[in-house]
């Protein structure tokens, strides 16, 4: 049975479909008519998580295609989810992501496991299988970058949305690399549920603190609820590329580890580093991409 590497490359442009029909571009979903009130402002942050990117070009197309070579190789099916579910008024992006096994166990799609990853990402073609370093447990790796940001994110969740429950930094997951299976089910509806009803408190944190959405609630979730847990090393998800002096012409982080993640790029406003960089090292592996 295949592996699932679940992915979003958001098009806000697009109608959204329900999930249970994910590639029927004519289906209607349960909040198409709150989705068509809101139009752009459905998602108030297009430029990140659409595809609003300069010239036009979306680097998400590099990380794609390089998750679609590496599965070639590994017995394992890239899904790519195109539409929003909801209005990102509703639920964000990222917490989207959450319905994973709902949306291929409803498109009748088996599997083993499902890694849900970022598409700012490139993974070597070598990469080791991780899926066979996981023991069938609850997967991820380690944040790396600001210290200070993280910190401050699990004091605000803890304190406004988790009544005090908080966890150390060292246990601190980075949610754009996460490996579960089937007996995760019951947990991902758990955490999505939790969602729903502390929603407003979650915006609130977030818009007023500035310290994410969907990651640390994740990592506070999963600790709350005792999930049986494999850290995965670095080199399966490597952040902060610039903070560690890697990221460079030479492309030195290509040699240190294995997945790259083109977050927390300095002065990098308009994502036109992340394009550069992206589309640099998938050439570096794979060659030119023709559309």
């Amino acid at each position: 049975m295949k592996n699932i590497i679940f992915m979003q490359d958001i098009d806000v442009k697009r109608k959204k479909v329900d999930f249970t029909t994910v590639d029927d571009k004519d289906g209607v979903g349960a909040h198409q008519d709150t989705y068509n009130k809101l139009g752009d402002s459905a998602v108030p942050n297009p430029q990140i998580h659409g595809r609003r990117w300069p010239g036009g070009i979306s680097p998400y197309k590099y990380s794609i295609e390089s998750w679609k070579r590496w599965a070639e190789k590994n017995n394992a099916d890239v899904i790519v989810m195109e539409d929003l579910l909801c209005p990102t008024t509703d639920m964000g992006i990222a917490w989207q992501r959450h319905y994973a096994i709902d949306m291929l166990e409803n498109d009748g799609i088996e599997y083993d496991q499902i890694l849900t990853v970022d598409s700012d990402t490139i993974i070597h073609p070598d990469t080791p299988n991780f899926f066979e370093m996981t023991g069938h447990k609850y997967a991820g790796v380690h944040q790396e970058g600001s210290m200070d940001w993280c910190g401050r994110s699990i004091e605000h969740f803890s304190r406004f949305v988790f009544d005090g429950y908080k966890i150390p930094y060292e246990n601190y997951i980075n949610s754009g690399f996460q490996i579960f299976n089937k007996k995760h089910k019951k947990f991902q509806k758990e955490f999505l549920d939790f969602h729903n009803e502390k929603k407003e408190m979650i915006n609130w944190v977030q818009e007023k603190f500035g310290v994410g959405s969907e990651q640390t609630p994740i990592n506070l979730f999963l600790s709350l609820k005792k999930v049986d847990f494999e850290m995965l090393p670095y080199e399966f998800n490597m952040t902060a590329l610039s903070q560690k002096e890697i990221l460079d012409e030479e492309l030195t982080f290509t040699k240190l580890g294995w997945i790259y993640q083109y977050s927390q790029i300095p002065d990098n406003w308009d994502n036109k580093k992340t394009l550069y960089w992206m589309k640099k090292t998938y050439e570096h592996f794979y060659g030119e991409l023709v559309d």
